[in-house]
């Protein structure tokens, strides 16, 4: 998506975020991420604040509104500052975080600080004043019907725990972009993170000895994770199909290598 810098927003848009900043010194157009319209880190007299939004008009302009709700009651999340919809343009204000995005890759001063993290995201339920498809919804398709339980539950599950979306703070982890929260297991956060390990350089039984630190992954039941490893794995491989992109198929082999495990594991105990 085309970024647009704070300097093009129209007038009144900038003036509506200044009467919560006040006069914005300068901004830094965020370069990672790809989702957001307007990404950007405002400089003012009273100390940075990080923006996104979009246009009013978008058809995804709800998925702003939807993460700022999400935002408010998440483990480890930034504060929202504001929200202003003015002039077009609907703009959320978020505490700036400082700190670099997590190492996971063996032997990382960072990987405990990250289960923490995980442990911490596992015990929040879901808001239930905001509605969102759960997570057996919305991977529907991608696994037998009759395997619906396995995939659902009442936390609330990031669902995207890549590195990017977290930055290791001098108060440890803190979690960022809840867009695609959803209601799921509380585990499920844990699973995501499978093959981000693998990714990092973990064998897959080692990705699943990290795992098995969070007390709702260890105590999952072991054919749900089967099922949710092998969805995982056809979720990714089909929107790689749909929307190729030099970072999916990394991350589909490290999934494929969990799935083979699981289901390696399922043989042995059979």
């Amino acid at each position: 998506m085309d970024r647009t810098a704070w300097l093009e927003l129209p007038p009144e848009a900038r003036g509506a975020v200044e009467t919560y900043t006040g006069p914005v010194e300068h901004a830094e157009t965020a370069e990672t991420g790809v989702m957001a319209r307007l990404a950007c880190t405002l400089h003012t007299a009273t100390g940075p604040v990080f923006v996104k939004g979009t246009r009013s008009d978008e058809p995804t302009a709800w998925m702003y509104d939807y993460e700022a709700r999400v935002t408010r009651v998440a483990p480890l999340a930034p504060r929202v500052l504001w929200q202003v919809d003015a002039d077009g343009w609907l703009l959320t204000g978020y505490e700036y975080l400082v700190g670099p995005h997590p190492d996971l890759s063996p032997g990382s001063p960072d990987l405990g600080p990250f289960l923490d993290a995980l442990t911490t995201m596992s015990e929040t339920p879901w808001p239930e004043q905001v509605r969102k498809k759960p997570l057996h919804i919305r991977y529907a398709g991608f696994f037998p019907a009759d395997r619906s339980p396995d995939l659902e539950g009442g936390a609330l599950v990031h669902s995207d725990v890549s590195p990017l979306n977290m930055l290791a703070t001098g108060d440890g982890i803190r979690v960022l972009d809840w867009a695609l929260a959803c209601p799921g297991p509380a585990w499920a956060d844990a699973a995501f993170a499978i093959p981000r390990f693998i990714h990092a350089g973990h064998t897959a039984e080692q990705a699943e000895a990290l795992a098995q630190a969070v007390p709702a992954y260890s105590t999952a039941e072991p054919s749900a994770v089967a099922t949710f490893a092998a969805t995982l794995c056809s979720v990714w491989e089909s929107r790689a199909a749909s929307d190729p992109a030099p970072h999916r198929a990394p991350l589909i082999a490290a999934a494929r290598a969990w799935t083979m495990h699981r289901s390696s594991q399922d043989v042995h105990s059979a």
